[in-house]
């Protein structure tokens, strides 16, 4: 177990990879005001609810050949 911990402890957080290639950053991480993101059920529904409604029968062309869905 002692040598695991060793290990981890010498691990610099700040090391990463991209495509195979190990490289530190040397900025830090931009400090942004959270948002907080909220689902409006209601105005999903309601904008669902229209987009079927005005489009009951629409008239699509698929390489050339019509139908209707």
């Amino acid at each position: 177990m002692e040598r695991g911990m060793a290990v981890l402890s010498h691990r610099n957080m700040t090391t990463l990879t991209y495509r195979g290639k190990n490289y530190v950053q040397n900025k830090e991480a931009a400090k942004k005001q959270l948002v907080e993101l909220t689902y409006r059920r209601n105005v999903y529904t309601n904008r669902m609810d229209d987009a079927s409604s005005s489009n009951e029968k629409a008239e699509l062309n698929y390489r050339g050949v019509n139908y209707t869905k």
